[in-house]
């Protein structure tokens, strides 16, 4: 288990892989931690450096009073990079990980070489849904909106498996500052003006079944970035890399086939 204590936060990180490879660093959803990752890393391909990382108030990471904004995590997310001695990596970020992708990316264009917007957007729903899911939970704790948060994170068929029990618990034990923390910074964050700016490599995965992030909003703010691509994964919700992780990891590994060539 590693931790690392950067400026205002301690970090709960995982390296797999090659320690000398390429950097591919992942951030998390909201309401998981790093095991979100666990099919995928290990179908990629070998040499590269698999760094994840549990966000503040999330998984084994610290908790810090909120409310937090993109900017916390955006500068968390650095220090934790700097601190770990990368200079240059792929980012994939998947949902509010991928807004803190798209923020970094624009702050430092030298520390993102290739972008990857897994079931994202530039905005993610407007601010009086995230204050009346603050106040949902607030009243009866994140247990009381778990159903349908699974539904939209998860196909039909999924939900009907034992595995989706796994991850309802992984949501409901993320502490409730946390949680409430990160819906305040997604529900005052508008990137249209940041990812309009990229230029760099950016691949966009969305899920057919997605609730959250549906795939023509991860299309249009993918479609943002000039020369970008996009993909869409049938059959999988919110965390395609969950259900559907042969096929994220293919995806991802021809991505990084082109742009780091492994």
């Amino acid at each position: 288990m590693r931790i690392a204590t950067l400026d205002k936060v301690q970090l709960h990180w995982r390296e797999d892989g090659d320690p000398d490879g390429v950097p591919l660093v992942f951030a998390n959803s909201l309401g998981t931690d790093l095991r979100l990752w666990d099919k995928v890393v290990q179908r990629l391909p070998a040499g590269l450096r698999l760094v994840r990382f549990d966000k503040r108030g999330h998984g084994l990471s610290s908790c810090p009073k909120g409310p937090y904004s993109l900017e916390d995590l955006t500068d968390d997310t650095e220090r934790l990079l700097a601190h770990l001695g990368i200079a240059s990596c792929v980012f994939v970020g998947l949902s509010i990980g991928g807004m803190i992708g798209q923020a970094l990316a624009a702050r430092r264009p030298d520390l993102v070489r290739a972008l990857v917007l897994s079931n994202t957007a530039v905005r993610m729903g407007e601010a009086q849904m995230w204050a009346d899911r603050i106040a949902a939970i607030e009243t009866g704790g994140i247990e009381s909106l778990a159903n349908p948060i699974m539904e939209r994170w998860f196909s039909a068929a999924f939900r009907a498996s034992e595995e989706v029990s796994a991850w309802r618990n992984m949501l409901v034990r993320t502490p409730q500052e946390g949680y409430i923390g990160c819906c305040q910074a997604i529900a005052g964050t508008d990137l249209s003006d940041r990812t309009s700016s990229l230029r760099l490599p950016v691949l966009g995965i969305g899920g057919s079944e997605d609730g959250a992030s549906p795939p023509e909003t991860v299309r249009a703010t993918t479609a943002l970035v000039p020369g970008s691509r996009f993909a869409e994964i049938t059959g999988a919700g919110h965390l395609p890399c969950v259900e559907k992780p042969d096929d994220y990891a293919a995806l991802l590994s021809a991505f990084l086939k082109e742009v780091v060539d492994v």
